[in-house]
């Protein structure tokens, strides 16, 4: 189908009468704004008669991006997140519309699947327009060889947020909006988001202003709290959520995990073209909150404890929701190579994702890869699609010890990678940012001239928070059902007269999936068929609860 025809498709009459049940009619004058860039909340809008623009702001005038006439509808994935608008809707020509609110919309998508799929088909693919169409809906200014800087580019580009990047030094915009707003080098990074200017900006601040925080959602206590947005958290909190459980999703980053970050899976069931991890976690998420389930990010738990028969999950920011059950999906932190200088180039040549924002900062230009598995090897070959040269670092003696048949057939073909087996990185050297790579080898020690270093050595288990309320093993995995001896069941347990159920651990009541989880296979697949399936024993312990 045309993409048009996806984004912007008009309403049958059986629609319009299904959302005129449900809505109120009133006439719209010219010149009127049915909501603006920066509202907290707005409607849904289907036309009758008469037309609407949607522009976006900036510099004090306003762009159109498209226009609507008479079946077409108003709104787009923000409506579901309850993020602050990005753009603005001017009435150009007088009629009469349709005003559904936000909790009528929410029972047309949950009960009307022609009309859902037709209106979350053109949600999505408007974000995806906005993401370049709205860019001046929030303009960051900032340094290239800011970790600061970096880290709001990467929180705007994971979470898919129209933004405008502008450097500081480089960019012609840069000096207007400087001298406009005064910006100062401490006020870097500098976000400028619906008028309003943020100094020194950083993620929270932005996802608070944004409504992407727990400030937006009123309700503290849940059935069920997932803490993990990767595939395993995310497939809880669909599952959860379509349900019937009033479920939150908590994500210390970004939702998608590390999952989120890679340029093409290939070996997920049903997509054989592949699919990028963003658009992957897009349609999960708008699964997730579809059927009402609360998303926040950034959101850090950093300590989990019992109260009165419920689990306490306290945030990084003294927050605290309750919940009747809990599922941890927090995965693993990156494991950073044991190397000199190494904090200094992060975010100024090492990285740790390659998606589109990283191959940007390379520009084509030669990059090290280090790590021999599957997250790597996708890494290199999205990084030489771009036109880098790619050089392997692979500490084993094959790359096929560790990595997908399928991924090592097109390194091997592939004219701009080179790969370096039995071969450590030993040495990082440059000036404000990489410039080159020591590795030692077979054949001794060599540099390789290169903007950035992409590390994918394996990650540590994110279960620190979580280990004053359920058994670990070793090396810091959850232990969850058969996993678990009789030594590691308290005399609750004896009490429940009944064993652990599948991904319970060794606290009644919480979960374990996912990578965090010990014993789980390190798939896509494989975490989202645990995520899936942890949700019939939530159900079960509630059932016994009660």
């Amino acid at each position: 189908m045309d993409e048009d025809a996806i984004a912007f498709p008009t309403l049958h009459e059986s629609h319009i009468a299904v959302l005129n049940g449900l809505g109120t009619r009133r006439t719209v004058a010219a010149g009127e704004y049915l909501f603006r860039e920066g509202d907290t909340t707005y409607d849904f809008y289907v036309i009758l008669s008469g037309a609407a623009e949607i522009v976006v702001g900036a510099d004090g005038e306003e762009r159109t991006i498209i226009r609507h006439g008479p079946g077409r509808f108003l709104g787009e994935l923000s409506l579901l997140t309850g993020q602050r608008v990005f753009v603005s809707a001017r009435v150009t020509e007088p009629g009469e519309v349709i005003v559904v609110p936000g909790a009528a919309l929410r029972q047309i998508l949950a009960t009307n699947p022609s009309l859902s799929d037709l209106i979350l088909d053109a949600f999505i693919a408007r974000r995806s327009r906005l993401l370049t169409g709205a860019d001046a809906a929030i303009r960051l200014l900032g340094s290239p060889f800011s970790p600061e800087s970096l880290r709001l580019r990467e929180f705007l580009a994971r979470n898919r947020i129209p933004h405008r990047w502008i450097d500081a030094d480089r960019d012609p915009e840069a000096e207007g909006v400087i001298r406009e707003h005064q910006v100062s080098p401490s006020d870097l990074p500098f976000v400028l988001v619906s008028g309003k200017p943020l100094r020194h900006a950083t993620p929270g601040e932005l996802a608070t202003y944004l409504g992407l925080t727990l400030g937006s959602i009123p309700e503290r206590q849940f059935d069920l709290v997932v803490i993990g947005g990767g595939p395993a958290g995310l497939a809880a909190a669909v599952y959860g959520a379509s349900e019937g459980l009033q479920t939150l999703l908590l994500e210390r980053v970004a939702v998608g995990g590390q999952a989120g970050t890679s340029s093409r899976i290939e070996n997920y069931l049903g997509f054989p073209t592949g699919i990028s991890g963003g658009d992957l976690t897009m349609r999960a998420l708008v699964q997730a909150e579809k059927f009402g389930a609360h998303v926040t990010s950034p959101c850090t738990a950093t300590e989990l404890r019992e109260h009165a028969g419920h689990l306490v999950v306290q945030l990084s920011d003294g927050t605290e929701v309750v919940a009747r059950a809990a599922i941890v999906a927090s995965g693993a932190h990156y494991r950073r190579l044991d190397v000199a200088r190494l904090e200094e180039f992060e975010g100024k040549g090492v990285y740790y994702a390659a998606t589109e924002l990283e191959a940007r900062l390379c520009a084509e230009s030669p990059v090290v890869v280090v790590g021999g598995g599957n997250s790597a090897g996708q890494a290199g070959l999205f990084l030489a699609e771009r036109g880098s040269r790619v050089m392997f670092a692979i500490r084993g003696n094959e790359i096929t010890e560790h990595m997908s048949a399928y991924l090592v057939d097109r390194i091997r073909v592939n004219a701009r990678i080179e790969v370096r087996t039995s071969t450590q990185v030993t040495g990082l050297n440059g000036d404000q940012t990489l410039a080159s790579v020591r590795v030692t080898g077979r054949n001794g020690d060599d540099v390789f001239s290169c903007v950035a270093l992409f590390s994918f050595i394996g990650a540590n288990p994110a279960s620190e928070w979580v280990s004053g309320c359920a058994q670990l093993d070793a090396h810091g995995f959850v232990l969850t059902d058969r996993a678990l001896n009789a030594e590691q069941l308290d005399t609750r347990w004896a009490i429940l007269g009944r064993q652990p159920l599948p991904f319970e651990t060794s606290r009644p009541g919480l979960f374990a999936v996912g990578d965090v989880r010990a014993g789980s296979t390190k798939r896509v697949a494989a975490a989202v068929g645990e995520g899936s399936a942890s949700v019939r024993s939530v159900h079960e312990y509630l059932a016994f609860a009660h």
